[in-house]
C-alpha cells in the first residue's frame, strides 16, 4: 500500500489505543457530516496487533488501588461492553484473592467502587473467604487469604480477535491503516513548535495533528519528541529527587498450562472469573516440595481457548541492564518473551496447585507461549497520557495497556479541543508537582 503525503490526523501504532483513538475520531467527524476518506491515517511499523497488543493476555479489570486509575477503567469497561461480539470480549468478572497485608487496600477498593456505582462484592476474613471460594471451586486450597473482591463486570478478551475486530471497525469508517512503516524522525515546522512531518522508511507525511501510541516503544518516541530522559520527582511527602530516570524496563512473564481450558471451569460447569492471587502464604514447588518463596508472591490466570489452556503470569521482574542499552524492539526476533524462563513455570505451575488441587502434577503441561514481553515503564509506573509540541497527544500506558480501551477515545476528544477530566491524573507535569498516584501493598509495580 503506497504511503500517503498527508493526514489531517496521523495515527503512529496500530495498537489498541491508535486504533481506539482512530475509532473515536472517525465517529466525532462522522457525527458532524464530515468526510473520514483521507484525513484520518495509522501507520504501524509491523502490523496490526504485532507488538504489546497482539500478546497480550487480555485480562480487563477495575482492581486498582489509585481512585484515578478506578475511574479510568470504569469508563473503558463500558467501552469493551459497547459490543462484546465484535471485541471478543468476555464479561466474566474479575476477582482479587489477598492475604492480610492487602486487606485494608483492598477494602478501600472495594468501598471506592461502590462510590463509582461499580459493581463488586467483598468477602472478608479466612472462613468466609474459603467458604465463598469454594462454592466456586470445590478444590480450593489457596492458604492466608482473608480478602476476596469479585468484580462482577470486567473479564477478558481474545487478543488479536479483538485488535482485528477494531481494525475493521476504523476501516470500515474510512481509516486508512498503513503497515510495514517505521517511523525513523519527527520533524518540527521553522518558526514554530508543532510536530508537521513523520519521517519513515518509506517517505515522509506531513500532518496537521499528531497521535503517538507506541506500547514498549514510548522511550523511543519520548527521544524523538525531544522529552528528557532524567526528571525531578517530587514524593507524596514532599521530597524532591532528581536526575530520575524517565523509563525503566520490566520483564513481563505470562504462560500457559497446556490442558483443555474447561479444566478450570466452576462447580456448575462455567467459565470462571479471571483469579488474581496475591499472598505472603510460603510457595513450595509441586514437583519436589522445595521452598519457592517464603515473601509474597501473586499469579493471575484464566482458562482462554484463543491460548489453548490456562494462561496467566506472575510479577515481572526489572531489566537490570541500563536503559539506554535496552533494544530498541522489545518484540523483536531475538527478544526474550518468546523464551519463558524455567525459574518462572517452576513458581506459576507451583502457584497453580497451591490454589486449587486439580493443578497438582502438571509440571509437564507448560509451554512456552509468546506472551508477556518486555514493558516500558514511567517513573512512577503509571501512564502518561499528555500533549506536546503544540499538536502531538503521547499514550504512554505504562504497561496498563491493553484494558485501557477507552484511553484512546478520550485522547481523540481531546485533539478535537475537549479536555477530559479522567486524563488529568496523567499528566507528564504530576512528577514535578507531587502529584503522583498512591501505591498499594501488592507486589505489582504498577499497583
Amino acid at each position: 500500500m503506497a504511503l500517503p503525503v498527508h493526514a489531517d490526523f496521523l495515527i503512529i501504532g496500530a495498537g489498541i489505543h491508535g486504533l481506539s483513538t482512530a475509532w473515536r475520531l472517525a465517529d466525532r467527524l462522522i457525527a458532524k457530516g464530515e468526510t473520514v476518506e483521507g484525513r484520518i491515517v495509522v501507520l504501524d511499523k509491523s502490523g496490526i496487533a504485532s507488538g504489546a497488543s497482539g500478546i497480550a493476555c487480555g485480562v480487563v479489570r477495575n482492581n486498582y488501588f489509585q481512585p484515578a486509575m478506578r475511574k479510568l477503567m470504569a469508563h473503558s469497561v463500558g467501552i469493551w461492553e459497547s459490543d462484546p461480539e465484535g471485541l471478543s470480549y468476555h464479561p466474566v468478572g474479575y476477582m482479587q484473592i489477598s492475604s492480610e497485608s492487602m486487606h485494608e487496600d483492598v477494602a478501600t477498593i472495594h468501598a471506592q467502587q461502590q462510590a463509582i456505582g461499580y459493581e463488586s462484592s467483598f468477602i472478608e476474613g479466612a472462613a468466609a473467604c474459603d467458604a465463598y471460594m469454594k462454592n466456586m471451586f470445590s478444590d480450593w486450597q489457596a492458604k492466608n487469604i482473608t480478602s476476596v473482591l469479585h468484580e462482577k463486570r470486567g473479564g477478558y478478551s481474545n487478543n488479536t480477535k479483538a485488535m482485528y475486530g477494531l481494525a475493521r471497525k476504523v476501516e470500515e469508517r474510512g481509516v486508512r491503516i498503513v503497515t510495514g512503516v517505521t517511523v525513523k524522525a519527527l520533524h518540527s515546522e521553522s518558526g514554530s513548535g508543532s510536530i508537521k512531518s513523520a519521517e519513515t522508511d518509506r517517505g515522509t507525511v506531513t500532518c496537521d495533528r499528531l497521535v503517538i501510541a507506541p506500547g514498549p516503544w514510548a522511550r523511543d518516541f519520548w527521544d524523538m519528541l525531544a522529552l528528557p530522559k532524567k526528571i525531578t520527582v517530587k514524593d507524596r511527602d514532599g521530597s524532591v529527587h532528581d536526575d530520575i530516570e524517565m523509563w525503566r524496563y520490566w520483564q513481563l512473564e505470562e504462560g500457559v498450562l497446556g490442558i483443555p481450558p474447561e479444566t478450570l471451569t466452576t462447580n456448575d460447569g462455567k467459565v470462571p472469573p479471571v483469579l488474581h492471587v496475591d499472598t505472603d502464604a510460603p510457595l513450595h514447588s509441586c514437583v519436589d516440595g522445595s521452598l519457592i518463596t517464603d515473601k509474597m508472591w501473586g499469579i493471575y490466570y484464566k482458562p482462554d481457548w484463543h491460548f489453548g489452556g490456562i494462561q496467566g503470569g506472575a510479577s515481572p521482574y526489572k531489566v537490570d541492564t541500563p536503559v539506554d542499552e535496552v533494544a530498541i524492539d522489545p518484540y523483536g526476533p531475538s527478544s526474550p518473551e518468546f523464551v519463558s524462563s524455567d525459574e518462572f513455570a517452576h513458581m506459576w505451575v507451583s502457584a497453580l496447585a497451591h490454589c486449587h488441587a486439580r493443578f497438582e502434577g502438571m509440571m509437564d503441561k507448560y509451554h512456552k507461549e509468546p506472551s508477556g514481553g518486555i514493558g516500558c515503564f514511567t517513573a512512577d509506573s503509571f501512564p502518561v497520557f499528555d500533549h506536546f509540541h503544540e499538536n502531538t497527544a503521547l499514550i504512554a500506558d505504562s504497561n496498563h495497556g491493553w484494558k485501557m480501551l477507552g484511553v484512546g477515545h478520550l485522547i481523540a476528544d481531546e485533539v478535537l479541543g475537549e479536555k477530559q477530566e479522567l486524563l488529568e491524573p496523567f499528566r507528564f507535569a504530576r512528577f514535578a508537582k507531587g502529584e503522583l498516584h498512591p501505591v498499594s501493598h501488592s507486589p505489582y509495580p504498577w499497583s
